[in-house]
């Protein structure tokens, strides 16, 4: 027996507020996509993931599976429906034998429920997870109550939905186009009668700007183990016309010496992040005698640094960078410097501190010989 994951990620999902589809942000550092994605490769059942998506997305598809194995994408349609039916007919080549179809916007589904909707389709054709109604349900027209609703004949439809492959593959070729709202209404459609199987509270489908903020609660809930690291940096001044400092160019009368482009500021901080997690120093990762990191810019090392703590199912809580030097000037770029090195770690601002300060004219940096950079990170991890 195979069963394959079908994800519908084809939407456009902008009630979030943001420019990106909602399935493409990302949250402690990772896409709400690649949270659903992992959610079915780790579950020992699943045999394979296959997602549906726009073809407009397709490069932000690509870096958010980047290192996954998974089927090739299929192009979606204009409808949910339509995507769901693209997505099926990409299967027959080598059909499973199940398919469980779910929403990328639900990143919160557990290997429980998932096990579930498989065992009730030991039995089934058709499964759904669904919730009890727990408020009134009211109808209404021209802003006055109608009517009421019996909640104990009504339920709330999640997913995983759950079907025999050829019972939901030919449901879907017999009324397509009909732009019914979820599979197990092509199945009802159908004739098919659909199994219920209990949901999951935490389950939920991530559409508002309120939802991403839950969801980056629940997340935070889980990352008890708090960790800090510290990172120092130290170049001198040789002859140019800048410096890169906290990922930004600032005009000088001098640049910075170094392999890289000798960002003190985002090495010290790249130098924190590694810390934190004890993953070594920067010379670890990018050795000065490797020509790749030649004039190298230094945000990849910094990016570098955030990936490795996404990958340990963490995120960056705050980082703080006190740049050291007579010249140039911190104050002015001080902004600039912290939305570059927010955009960097993809997280909020208001999580990045960037200070200036001298030694009054006091050693290296007081003879206005080179630039020195402290950082502290701080991140969160899962226990």
């Amino acid at each position: 027996m195979t069963t394959t994951a079908l994800i519908v990620a084809a939407g456009k999902g902008r009630r979030t507020g943001q420019e990106l589809p909602k399935q493409y942000i990302e949250i402690a550092g990772k896409t709400i996509l690649r949270r659903s994605i992992d959610a079915f490769l780790e579950h020992p059942d699943i045999d394979n993931v296959c997602v549906v998506i726009s073809d407009a997305d397709r490069a932000l598809y690509e870096a958010a599976v980047d290192g996954l194995s998974l089927l090739p994408p299929v192009t979606g349609g204009s409808e949910r429906q339509e995507s769901v039916h693209n997505g099926l007919e990409s299967l027959t080549g080598a059909p499973p034998e199940f398919v469980l179809i779910h929403d990328a916007a639900r990143p919160f589904v557990c290997h429980d429920l998932i096990s579930r909707c498989l065992d009730r389709l030991k039995g089934a054709d058709a499964v759904l997870p669904s919730l009890p109604v727990i408020d009134s349900l009211k109808t209404f027209a021209d802003e006055r109550i109608t009517g009421a609703l019996n909640r104990d004949e009504i339920v709330a439809a999640q997913t995983p939905q759950g079907f025999t492959y050829p019972t939901i593959l030919a449901a879907h070729r017999t009324f397509a186009g009909e732009a019914l709202t979820d599979d197990t209404a092509v199945a009802t459609r159908a004739g098919i009668e659909v199994a219920m199987v209990e949901g999951e509270s935490g389950n939920f489908k991530i559409t508002t700007a309120e939802d991403i903020e839950k969801a980056r609660r629940i997340i935070q809930r889980d990352l008890t183990d708090i960790r800090t690291g510290f990172g120092f940096d130290v170049h001198a001044f040789t002859a140019g016309d800048g410096v890169w400092l906290g990922g930004i160019h600032i005009t000088h009368d001098k640049k910075l010496k170094g392999h890289s482009d000798a960002d003190v500021a985002l090495h010290a901080l790249t130098d924190a992040l590694l810390g934190s997690i004890g993953e070594g120093d920067i010379g670890t990762h990018f050795p000065p005698s490797d020509a790749r990191w030649k004039s190298a810019p230094s945000d990849r090392f910094l990016a570098h640094a955030a990936s490795l703590v996404a990958a340990r199912g963490g995120m960056i809580n705050h980082v703080d960078l006190t740049v050291i030097c007579e010249a140039p000037r911190i104050g002015p770029h001080r902004a600039a410097m912290r939305r570059r090195i927010a955009e960097i770690l993809n997280i909020s601002e208001e999580r990045v501190s960037v200070k200036g300060t001298t030694t009054e004219k006091l050693g290296f940096t007081g003879r206005g010989e080179g630039i020195a950079a402290e950082a502290v990170a701080t991140v969160r991890l899962p226990e």
